[in-house]
């Protein structure tokens, strides 16, 4: 019980970091979750090498379900959530959402640790120098479907909210900083649903899986990070609009390398 508890509280503090930094940078948490989860689950709970990436994945996942709402509600009222937009990337992110969990339960534990490393320096040098870059040409809902099915798988298999791929893709067919930072954030609540079906279908009754796992996600962990996030993703929707953006971006890059070096050699 006392293993349970110190997992609880940990898994909080990092629920309080991860909501400041959805509202903040429209990003789901999953870039800071899923390595998170991978130290902290083994230490706490007797779990198999097997299963420990698709349940930080899965995990990473259903906390975006309450962190990405309470960003999207408050970015909402702010009016940068356009539906025009969000009707289109929706459609993309359902389909690729659910073939990104459903490819992930099938890949090799260390094949997804790595290719979770690589991804996340790639969206680490993209954040830092081609996050505001913009084409000639505006978007239409063709691109947005397409926008939405890579973004959707992408995030299932990585455990992440989409943000990173989604708000410079925005950008790049001309749309503003802020409103893409909106749509992404309710992007992250869409991928977060139908990922989070796609792995809890997958897992039901799975031999390996702890006690209180709801197919491969880890509820205590799931409820101890939401718990907190929910809260403090407002104060970083309000944070976004008085703080220098473009500046935090870059400072969380250089963090965000650091950790995808770290998960490929570890």
């Amino acid at each position: 019980m006392d293993s349970l508890i110190n997992l609880f509280i940990l898994c909080a503090l990092l629920g309080s970091v991860v909501g400041v930094l959805a509202g903040l940078l429209g990003i789901g948490g999953g870039l800071l979750i899923v390595p998170a989860l991978i130290y902290l689950l083994p230490q706490y709970l007797s779990i198999s090498q097997a299963v420990l990436m698709p349940m930080a994945i899965a995990t990473s996942l259903s906390t975006i379900i309450l962190t990405a709402s309470s960003s999207a509600l408050a970015h909402y009222r702010m009016g940068q959530v356009k539906r025009n937009i969000m009707l289109w990337v929706s459609i993309g992110i359902a389909v690729g959402a659910l073939l990104g969990a459903t490819v992930t339960t099938h890949l090799p534990a260390v094949w997804l640790k790595n290719s979770f490393g690589v991804v996340v320096l790639v969206i680490a040098l993209q954040m830092a120098f081609y996050a505001h870059k913009q084409s000639s040409s505006t978007h239409t809902p063709s691109k947005l479907v397409a926008i939405g099915g890579v973004t959707g798988i992408i995030s299932a298999i990585m455990g992440i909210g989409g943000g990173a791929i989604l708000v410079p893709s925005l950008v790049w067919y001309q749309v503003n900083m802020t409103a893409a930072i909106g749509c992404a954030a309710l992007s992250g609540f869409v991928i977060a649903i139908f990922g989070s079906l796609g792995y809890i279908v997958h897992g039901l009754g799975h031999p390996d899986l702890p006690a209180w796992s709801l197919g491969y996600i880890y509820l205590p962990a799931t409820l101890a990070i939401a718990s907190t996030s929910v809260f403090t993703a407002r104060i970083g929707v309000k944070l976004a609009y008085k703080l220098p953006t473009k500046k935090l971006k870059k400072f969380f890059a250089v963090f965000l390398l650091i950790i995808g070096i770290r998960m490929i050699l570890g």
